[in-house]
């Protein structure tokens, strides 16, 4: 398998990936409160975990309003 092979597999994650993470900051910047947590426990959660940290704080912390 080489890397020709793989490459319509990465894209969409990386594109999925970039997103999630883009779309939880705005969120993470726009709030002041969260369930748990707050902002500088998230933003490294969002940026580190890859497209597991995003989901995790659309689950545990963002707070509906």
């Amino acid at each position: 398998m080489s890397v020709h092979d793989t490459l319509p597999i990465l894209i969409p994650l990386i594109i999925l990936q970039f997103g999630l993470a883009v779309w939880a900051l705005v969120d993470i910047f726009r709030h002041q409160q969260y369930k748990i947590g707050n902002r500088y426990f998230w933003i490294p959660m969002v940026l580190l975990i890859s497209i597991f940290g995003p989901v995790i704080y659309f689950v545990f912390g963002r707070k509906d309003y």
